[in-house]
C-alpha cells in the first residue's frame, strides 16, 4: 500500500486583515462626554422656543386688537382708514424721493445722508465730492415718563446751525444721560462732547465724530436721532462748511 505524500504550499494562502468592529457611542457616554455643549444647546433651544412663543402671542395680539377695532367701524370708515394709511405711506415716499432729487440738482455745495445706504456724501451741481461712512442713531423713545419723546432717523432737509471742534462745548440734553443710566450732572456744557469734530443742525439733530469724554464716549452707542462719522471725515471737510448749508436727509 503506498502511501501519498503532501507537498506543503509554496505560497500560503493570505490571511485578511482584521477589521476592527465600530461600535456607536451611546447617549450616556456622549453625554458625559460633552457636558457643557449640551448644556448650552438644551438653554439657546429653550431661549429659541420662548422667544417663539411670545412673538407668536403678541402677534395674536395685535391680530384681535386689529380686527376688534375694525369691526367697531363702519365699511365707510374702514374705507376711509385703509385710504389714509395707504396714502401717509405715499407722502413719505414721496417726501424721500423729492428730498433725494433735490440733493441731486442743488448747486450749492451740500451734505447728503441717504439714511438706509449707510453713507454720507458732500456734494455740489450732481458731482460726488465725497463720501464718507456713516453711522444712524436707532429709532427710541427718550425722556422721563410723562415727559417722552420718540427719536427717529431724520428725514427731509436741515440747515447747518454751528461747526464745532474739539476745544467747544456741546450742551448735552438731559435724556441722553438718562438713556445711558447716568444721573444729569449740575453743569451739561461739555467741551469735546461730539468729538474732535461735529456739525450741529437746527432743530438739535448732530452729525458727530466719536469722542474720548462724556456720555458718547461708546463706540456701541450711537445717539438716536442723529449721526456718527469718522473725525477724520469732519476734519477734512470742515473748512468747507458753513453755517446756513443745507444738509438732506432721505
Amino acid at each position: 500500500m503506498i502511501e501519498q505524500q503532501t507537498t506543503p504550499a509554496l505560497f500560503p494562502p493570505p490571511t485578511r486583515p482584521q477589521i476592527p468592529e465600530r461600535r456607536r457611542p451611546q447617549w450616556q457616554e456622549f453625554r458625559r462626554a460633552y457636558p457643557g455643549i449640551l448644556a448650552t444647546m438644551g438653554f439657546s433651544l429653550c431661549v429659541l422656543i420662548a422667544l417663539d412663543v411670545w412673538l407668536v402671542r403678541k402677534r395674536a395680539r395685535y391680530i384681535d386688537e386689529d380686527a376688534r377695532l375694525r369691526e367697531s367701524m363702519s365699511g365707510l370708515q374702514r374705507q376711509q382708514a385703509d385710504a389714509i394709511l395707504s396714502n401717509e405711506q405715499n407722502k413719505v415716499r414721496m417726501m424721500i424721493e423729492l428730498v433725494r432729487r433735490q440733493a441731486q440738482i442743488d448747486k450749492q455745495l451740500h451734505l447728503a445722508v441717504p439714511v438706509d445706504s449707510g453713507v454720507m456724501y458732500l456734494e455740489q451741481d450732481g458731482a460726488l465730492l465725497r463720501e464718507m461712512p456713516v453711522q444712524v442713531g436707532p429709532e427710541r423713545r427718550v425722556g422721563t415718563p410723562p415727559d417722552t419723546v420718540y427719536m427717529v432717523a431724520p428725514r427731509g432737509t436741515r440747515t447747518v446751525e454751528r461747526i464745532l471742534n474739539g476745544s467747544d462745548a456741546w450742551e448735552i440734553p438731559t435724556w441722553v444721560y438718562t438713556d445711558r443710566g447716568l444721573t444729569p450732572p449740575a453743569e451739561r456744557a461739555l467741551k469735546g462732547a461730539l468729538g474732535p469734530a461735529a456739525i450741529v443742525l437746527i432743530g438739535g439733530t448732530v452729525i458727530y465724530s466719536p469722542p474720548s469724554v462724556g456720555p458718547l464716549n461708546d463706540s456701541t452707542y450711537v445717539l438716536p436721532g442723529s449721526i456718527r462719522t469718522r473725525a477724520a471725515d469732519l476734519q477734512a471737510i470742515a473748512a468747507n462748511l458753513k453755517a446756513g448749508m443745507t444738509v438732506y436727509f432721505y
